[in-house]
């Protein structure tokens, strides 16, 4: 493990802060907390594998020699994290959703209630099959023809 706090905390503290924000980033991303937009979110994530990814291989692959501190490349976690928050600020400051109305209860059975018997219900009106199944459809007034 290349974390030397004592003889390179600089680079460790480098290490660690990628690490943090590549885990926060990772953790926004995949946990919808704020309501971000999927676009959000992937950004969210490809972000945080990267930072995660860079931390490891700095901490465990890397084996000396020259490297770059990149502390411009901060900007983005601080940014995302900055847009979750709004995005989780903007959610509960939304108005919930009217709830619906409730659901009449059903009325209780009944096991000695009287039902009527095969052969009881009301007579059905007889199938015409020659009735219009439509009632007419409504016609322009035909203007007068002069002959």
């Amino acid at each position: 493990m290349n974390l030397d706090f004592d003889a390179e905390p600089l680079f460790s503290w480098y290490v660690v802060l990628l690490a943090v924000s590549g885990i926060a980033l990772l953790v926004i991303g995949a946990v919808n907390l704020g309501g971000l937009k999927i676009g959000w979110r992937l950004l969210n994530l490809l972000a945080g594998l990267g930072f995660t990814g860079y931390a490891y291989y700095l901490a465990f692959v890397f084996e000396g020699g020259t490297y770059t501190l990149f502390f411009k490349a901060f900007i983005l976690p601080v940014a995302l994290i900055a847009n979750a928050v709004k995005a989780l600020v903007a959610r509960s400051q939304t108005p919930a959703a009217p709830a619906a109305p409730p659901v009449p209860a059903a009325s209780p059975y009944q096991p000695n209630a009287q039902y009527p018997q095969g052969g009881q219900y009301p007579p059905a009106s007889p199938y015409q099959p020659q009735a219009a199944q439509y009632p007419p459809a409504p016609q322009a007034p035909q203007a007068p023809q002069q002959g």
